[in-house]
């Protein structure tokens, strides 16, 4: 009998230090990544990822769109304003659905 509860208490044991291994290896790896330096090629990568994100701040649109570009946008939008009706087409529309006028039914 104390066998048994022994080996009940090493079960529980285990699976409380396989749960806290897993969770710490998974910590030190996202530390330890971290803490290392990054690869040449990746350190490009996010070197013009946050050049791409300072320029689009400051021109508050696509970076380096030319006036060719700008132009095909007004044309596009004003094509979609006509065969739409007008309105702003950066929002999205309201719908309305009023409620239905029910007639009482009497029963004969």
């Amino acid at each position: 009998m104390a066998l048994r509860g022994l080996f009940r208490l090493s079960s529980l044991f285990r699976s409380a230090v396989t749960v806290t291994l897993r969770r710490n290896v998974g910590l030190s790896a996202v530390l330890f990544n971290r803490a290392k330096d990054l690869d040449p090629v990746q350190k490009l990568f996010l070197d013009k990822i946050r050049e791409y994100n300072t320029k689009s701040k400051s021109t508050g649109g696509v970076v380096d769109a030319g006036p060719s570009y700008q132009k095909n946008m007004t044309e596009e939008i004003a094509k979609l304003q006509r065969l739409y009706g007008g309105g702003d087409l950066t929002k999205f529309p309201d719908f309305k659905f009023p409620e239905p006028k029910l007639e009482e039914v009497v029963a004969k």
